[in-house]
């Protein structure tokens, strides 16, 4: 059936029912979509979208509940390893020295330097540099001698009780070009417990 354009003109607002068929047809039609436009965008659109992140929450919670259970799992595994880090940890607080102990490592690095067969021109602490859980103590050192003393020293300082790692080496060859002379400065550490800090190290020099 041919649509009749010309009944769309004229037409009375407030007699519809008098419309002709055709005008009433593609009226319904219009008035069927925007109404079906309407609901979609006002109730089936949103209860998509809160579908869609339902979805997704199921999804994280399904990732949250397999990791917890890969936890829940291995919880035992993890308290073993706790332990054992504690017991390392513990064995590490050991090596590094105490408050007293402190002065006392310039004379085992000077007795580590001079059983090395080492000239020391001078060995002395620098300012302490405070860490977020430990504090570190730098003592810079000038020595002189033959490279094998020098590696003899750097075997002897790993060697030592308490934590001492050596850093920022600078060796070079004196006029005579027999002996070297290295400057390295060499760190210890001490742990922070609590808010008791530890006193800086007593000053000492030897050249």
């Amino acid at each position: 059936m041919k649509l009749d354009l010309s009944q769309f003109n004229d037409l009375d607002m407030e007699n519809i029912g008098g419309w002709p068929a055709q005008v009433k047809t593609v009226f319904a039609i219009i008035l069927a979509i925007l109404v079906f436009a309407g609901g979609y965008y006002f109730f089936i659109s949103d209860a998509l979208a809160s579908y869609d992140a339902e979805q997704r929450k199921e999804v994280q919670l399904r990732q949250d509940f397999q990791n917890k259970y890969q936890l829940a799992a291995n919880l035992e595994l993890y308290r073993q390893q706790l332990v054992e880090m504690e017991a390392q940890f513990a064995e590490l607080l050991k090596m590094l020295p105490s408050q007293n102990e402190m002065p006392g490592l310039l004379d085992d690095l000077t007795f580590v330097a001079t059983d090395s067969g080492l000239k020391i021109r001078s060995i002395d602490w620098d300012a302490e540099i405070q860490r977020e859980f430990y504090i570190e103590y730098p003592i810079r050192m000038s020595v002189e001698g033959g490279y094998h003393q020098l590696g003899s020293m750097v075997s002897g300082v790993a060697d030592l009780p308490r934590i001492v790692s050596l850093h920022d080496f600078i060796i070079k060859r004196e006029e005579n070009g027999e002996q070297l002379s290295m400057e390295v400065l060499a760190k210890t550490y001490r742990f922070k417990e609590g808010a008791d800090q530890p006193a800086a190290p007593t000053k000492g020099k030897a050249k």
